[in-house]
């Protein structure tokens, strides 16, 4: 008998989803069980909401009655109880490519205002710029007793593999039931999809950029601007999801506290530079990931700021950084850094291997700090596969890390040694025996102590000239090669979320 086209029973089926409303409450009613079941991914998800320690409870599809008289009836309720205090938030879940409305959202925080409830929490597939930030615009008054929270579905995605895989699930049968939901998430009928799109407006001010016409005020600006912000969240959560540790847009205080700041700084990047820019942080490393993406020359440059060693000559300094990156490709960047100097000095690293002191402008100088780039092809396509934009920012940013960041460590200074034999003072060649008749010391020439060496991080990038050769360009084959294998893996080798939508739309 054939058992090749069994289908394996799941506790969560993808099968037999007809259409967006069952997407919905399906993965509605398996995130808000699963929540209630795995305690360690319930604390994980609800704790950064405010949610506090204690029994969580769910609910789907409860109806509410509006001041104005209307029923509402919200996706789902979560109730965290604890001895007689409890938390309870309203659940508004999307599936797909469908996005949040600011009526239906604002609809919520009314009724959850009039019950006492603490908090509305929105989840779908769309990326929020930053951490804390909602992706909707609701009226501040609404949201001064009633707190506002968004997940996208990449998000929980995140947080559940990180829970599952690097921090642990003490239960083996919660840890099963977690593992269940992550591969629900994972599959596209189940309406969590991953950013695959750059938006409507791509080809159009791509062509705009290439010609030299592109204006702050034309149509379709901000999309592609905010497209931007939601891959640099995704490259944020996918490194995220595979470290285990809490990866960040990095947000000046300044344009966090007011993000319209941020948008327009980002559209006059790309208007005048034609380039589009943003920084990661990934805890524990060397520094933060600098992204930038040239759209009229097709290059994508990530690099980092790495602090010099403090101790040891200039060539010394060097040294120790390549050292680090003996695995590194060749055709990375190095630019050196010295104290008071007006300009850096750079060159490729296969280079500076074989001879360090082509970084030394002045033999004499101190190096202060390094800068390690690499330039990349950029793709031009909106959706995601081969020659598209999404997977060469996202393939630049896994490559760098893990063939450059992740092997980099900070300089730290050499704990002090004692002398192998007797005092530091005999060490030094001090002749500290009383002379006959005297009562005196002699004191003979010290000998020269030798220093270890050394380096740490800070600055911006700079573009890469126009008229760089091919030579230049870092190859990302693996990460490339990986990103293909976990969407063919899925079924999604090219597809966008708008052909995700159509498909569950034609299915049986």
């Amino acid at each position: 008998m054939d058992q090749a086209r069994w289908q394996q029973a799941r506790l969560i089926p993808t099968t037999g989803i007809s259409g967006q409303d069952e997407q919905e409450m399906r993965a509605t009613s398996a995130l808000l069980a699963v929540l209630g079941s795995v305690r360690e991914f319930g604390t994980a998800i609800l704790r950064p909401l405010g949610g506090p320690a204690g029994v969580i409870s769910t609910f789907i599809e409860v109806q509410f009655e509006s001041s104005d008289g209307r029923k509402v009836r919200p996706d789902g309720v979560i109730r965290v109880s604890r001895g007689t205090k409890s938390w309870t938030a309203l659940v508004e879940v999307k599936t797909g490519s469908s996005n949040l409305g600011k009526e239906q959202v604002e609809s919520y925080l009314d009724v959850a205002r009039d019950n006492g409830f603490d908090a509305v929490l929105t989840i779908s597939n769309q990326l929020a710029s930053a951490e804390n930030v909602h992706p909707v615009e609701v009226d501040k008054r609404k949201v001064k007793k009633v707190a506002l929270y968004h997940l996208s579905w990449t998000e929980v995605l995140s947080i559940a593999v990180a829970q599952r895989v690097h921090r642990g699930v003490s239960d083996p049968d919660q840890a099963w039931i977690l593992a269940e939901l992550i591969r629900y998430l994972e599959h596209p009928r189940s309406g969590a999809l991953d950013f695959a799109d750059m938006g409507a407006s791509w080809v159009a001010v791509r062509e705009a950029l290439s010609a030299g016409t592109l204006r702050t005020t034309d149509k379709g600006l901000a999309e592609v601007v905010s497209s931007w912000e939601q891959l640099l969240r995704f490259a944020a959560l996918r490194l995220e999801r595979e470290l285990g540790t809490g990866v960040q847009v990095v947000i000046s205080r300044k344009e966090q506290a007011d993000l319209a700041l941020r948008k327009a700084r980002l559209t006059e990047e790309l208007v005048n530079n034609h380039v589009l820019s943003g920084t990661l942080r990934v805890p524990n490393t060397v520094g933060d990931i600098e992204v930038v993406a040239d759209l009229r020359g097709n290059r994508c440059q990530v690099c980092v700021d790495v602090a010099a060693p403090l101790e040891g000559r200039p060539q010394t300094r060097v040294n120790w950084l390549t050292r680090q990156l003996h695995d590194a490709p060749d055709q990375l960047r190095i630019d050196a850094f010295a104290l008071n100097a007006r300009t850096s000095s750079s060159e490729l690293l296969k280079v500076v291997k074989a001879n360090p002191t082509v970084l030394l402008l002045d033999p004499n100088g101190e190096l202060r700090r390094f800068r390690v780039a690499a330039t990349s092809t950029l793709g031009s396509k909106r959706g995601t596969g081969k020659g598209s934009f999404i997977d060469s920012v996202l393939g630049s940013v896994d490559g760098f890390y893990e063939l450059v960041l992740q092997r980099l460590r900070p300089w730290q200074a050499r704990a002090p040694q004692l002398p192998k034999e007797g005092t530091a003072v005999e060490a030094a060649g001090i002749d500290v025996s009383v002379l006959p008749g005297e009562g005196g010391i002699a004191i003979e020439p010290s000998e020269e102590l030798n220093l270890e060496k050394s380096s740490n991080t800070s600055e911006a990038f700079e573009a890469t000239s126009e008229g760089e050769t091919e030579a230049l360009l870092v190859t990302w084959d693996q990460q490339m090669e990986d990103l293909a294998h976990e969407r063919s893996r899925i079924g999604l080798p090219q597809a966008t979320v708008a052909e995700n939508a159509s498909d569950l739309r034609d299915a049986p």
